[in-house]
């Protein structure tokens, strides 16, 4: 039986190897999860001032009926719940129906614990747009000049930028400005009225909004990607970066055919020298991969099997070792994609018993063989498995091992990732780094929801 230890000195790392054998249905999951996150629907009835508004029966309106007697008679109301932050942006409007006696209504967000007898902005840890005085409060009395006075008929908009880190205020769909948020904590969406008969309606996203905040947050997301195209980069690197990448994967035609189309452009070899490339490594074995891949992307892996034996025993000598594993199981899974029952449960039996007893295929095991339990398993909870991203995955490992064989190989992790996806690693630990350094606010990165185009603006 082979030892924890000899799995861990596999050219496949196995905790990589489960992690990546889920991350399918993970991707799909953690989209649900950022759409499940509570978002404002109404206003909050019972956390309010309470002695100096009304609030509408569809908790949508808000009227000032007190008197205005002082700074302490302020009709505040705040939305149901805090605004979401696991998005880019997120952004709500107020219709001022009536700007009664003074017009000293306002915007803004406030935490949970706010004075709700005083204004927004007046107040420590929250911000508010006022349409008296055309001002911005920011965590004192004292406003500072900001953008134009509202009234009634006017609409005006209140949002928070997580990816700057910003307040932004618009007025009758025009961006009126911006503000630094330097408020920790949930926020909640604010409105307030602070003499007789102001009246303002609310617009958590039922309707659509008067300004463009699809357009707004499309300018916004451009502003980095202009950032890192103004920086110089090494003459033809984008080039090498995708040519090792086929290469690295045994994609011997469509490399041929990128040299072809790219040889009035660069060079017929990279300069190591200046760029750091080196293919010796990944040329290693490159036909004998590219039939492996072929092979097992058609779902022939007895052939593939033969091959490897034919080719480099070594990686198959040992019976339970990992790659031996995913090809069994493959085999296996080929026969479920078929209808082929019966002869699937006599290959489990023959084959895939052999890996019960190795505690860290349990778990792995335990998804395959579920696959018997539905009637139409490409429709349950391990149909992934069953699905052209799998072959994939199999051929990457296979080729992965392979490319371990190489005498030469001075690097072991070389032969388990490209460039591409060391520049990919990076950037998502650059993404998680920025999103932990604004207290986990804003859009969490997760490349498969990138690289599936899944990703949509939200507000």
């Amino acid at each position: 039986m082979v030892s924890n230890q000899e799995l861990a000195s596999s050219p496949i790392d196995l905790f990589r190897l489960a992690a990546r054998w889920r991350s399918g249905p993970e991707w799909k999951k953690m989209e649900e999860e950022l759409d499940s996150e509570p978002v404002p629907s109404h206003l909050n009835t019972i956390n309010s001032s309470g002695l100096f508004n009304i609030v509408s029966t569809d908790k949508m309106s808000v009227q000032y009926v007190g008197c205005q007697h002082h700074g302490h008679d302020v009709g505040v109301v705040q939305a149901d719940c805090p605004a979401p932050t696991r998005r880019f942006v997120y952004y709500f409007e107020m219709t001022v129906k009536n700007a009664g006696q003074k017009g000293q209504i306002a915007i803004g967000f406030t935490t949970q614990q706010f004075n709700m007898r005083r204004q927004p902005g007046w107040e420590a840890n929250s911000c508010g747009y006022h349409g008296d005085d055309g001002c911005l409060y920011h965590g004192h009395g004292k406003g500072e000049s900001f953008g134009p006075t509202f009234t009634s008929g006017d609409t005006i908009g209140a949002g928070i930028n997580y990816a700057s880190q910003e307040f932004f205020f618009t007025k009758n769909a025009k961006l009126v400005g911006i503000v630094p948020k330097g408020i920790k904590g949930p926020l909640y969406p604010t409105i307030a009225v602070h003499s007789q008969k102001e009246e303002a309606t609310v617009n958590f996203g039922q309707y659509p909004f008067l300004f463009d905040i699809e357009t707004f947050i499309l300018e916004e997301r451009m502003k980095l990607p202009k950032m890192v195209e103004k920086l110089s980069l090494q003459p033809d690197v984008s080039h090498w970066i995708v040519r090792s990448y086929l290469l690295h994967y045994g994609y011997q035609d469509t490399l041929n055919s990128f040299d072809i189309a790219s040889e009035d452009t660069c060079p017929s070899s990279p300069a190591v020298q200046e760029n750091g490339f080196g293919e010796h490594g990944d040329v290693y074995a490159l036909s004998h991969r590219k039939v492996l891949r072929q092979l097992i992307k058609n779902g022939e892996i007895d052939t593939a099997f033969q091959k490897l034996r034919e080719w480099y025993p070594q990686v198959v000598q040992d019976d339970t070792s990992i790659v031996c594993f995913l090809l069994h199981s493959q085999r296996f899974i080929e026969y479920i994609r078929v209808g082929f029952l019966e002869d699937a449960v006599r290959y489990a039996r023959a084959e895939l018993a052999n890996f019960f007893s190795v505690k860290p295929f349990t778990e792995l095991l335990e998804d395959i063989i579920a696959l018997l339990a539905y009637n139409a398993p490409l429709e349950s909870c391990v149909g992934y498995l069953l699905e052209m991203s799998q072959r994939e995955f199999v051929a990457d490992a296979v080729n992965a091992v392979v490319l371990s064989t190489n005498p030469n190989l001075k690097d072991p992790e070389s032969c388990m990732c490209t460039v591409l996806e060391k520049l990919l690693r990076q950037l998502t630990l650059c993404s998680l780094e920025r999103r932990a350094f604004n207290e986990d606010q804003g859009e969490a990165f997760y490349l498969h929801r990138e690289l599936h185009g899944a990703g949509k603006a939200k507000y």
